[in-house]
């Protein structure tokens, strides 16, 4: 399964390439890590729990950063296994370009799995890993942005918002 996107972030570059290399920034942004541990020099060991369809499991794994070119480009890549559940792993190339005060992140994904989750289906899996990916470069963005003045608007109406689909559907 591949997929690719972009994200405008507002921060600089600098900003943006210290938060890839950070585990406390990626912790964060992966969607069901519990743990993370290590450096970006030497790799890091994550614990990550996840439900696909009707499959869940706590995967351990590696996570791995290389082809680091500073301030421009990086390959992120990890495998996990999930005991019974089965494996996955995957990969995303990220290339990173100043626009002004704000950053364009692009991003190149691959994602594979095997064992039960593989007998899922392609259209559940790909759903799911595409899922994944946005969450974790939406995280990430939010992560690194300086707080904004409107937040406190943004999430005002964003509960209007939720609040009126909910009525609408009902």
């Amino acid at each position: 399964m591949n997929l690719s996107g972009s994200r405008t972030i507002n921060a600089d570059i600098a900003t943006v390439w210290a938060g890839l290399l950070d585990p406390e920034v990626l912790k964060a942004c992966v969607p069901g890590c519990t743990e993370m541990s290590g450096s970006a020099d030497e790799g890091f060991e994550a614990t990550v729990v996840q439900k696909v369809g009707p499959v869940k499991a706590t995967f351990k794994g590696a996570v791995v950063i290389s082809d680091r070119v500073e301030h421009e480009s990086l390959t992120i890549s990890g495998e996990g296994k999930g005991g019974p559940a089965g494996f996955a792993k995957g990969g995303a190339d990220v290339r990173l370009t100043a626009e002004g005060d704000a950053t364009l992140l692009e991003y190149d994904v691959e994602a594979k799995v095997g064992g039960k989750l593989a007998q899922l289906g392609s259209r559940i899996i790909d759903g799911f890993a595409k899922k994944m990916a946005d969450q974790f470069f939406a995280n990430f963005q939010e992560a690194v942005e300086p707080p904004g003045e409107d937040d406190e608007a943004d999430t005002a109406d964003t509960k209007k918002k939720g609040w009126f689909s909910k009525l609408r559907r009902a």
